[in-house]
């Protein structure tokens, strides 16, 4: 009986993780989608569209939980997140502290 609950407990926790770093995921597209085209080739990045779908696809592996694919997908997106947006936002702003 209790580690019933627990098991359920740990999927309904799980189900949450994985739905909020998909939701970074589709948040992110939306962020390099709006951010400028020339600052992706200026921070030496990839083109915004290939970020864009990156993200997009990274969003919905980690969604679905493939497994393995969904672990690649919560990196890309988290370097997304922690290096490619802060680098174009300092370009972008024109602070150049990276």
């Amino acid at each position: 009986m209790t580690s019933a609950i627990l098991l359920n407990g740990y999927f309904t926790f799980e189900l949450i993780l994985y739905s909020l770093i998909a939701m970074a995921g589709l948040a992110g597209a939306f962020f390099a989608a709006t951010t400028r085209d020339d600052a992706y080739p200026a921070g030496d990045r990839k083109s915004k569209w290939i970020w864009v779908g990156i993200l997009f696809a990274s969003a919905f592996v980690v969604f679905t939980r493939m497994p393995f694919l969904s672990w690649i997908g919560m990196v890309v997106i988290g370097l997304y997140w922690f290096d490619v947006r802060p680098q174009l936002r300092s370009l972008i702003n024109g602070s150049n502290n990276w």
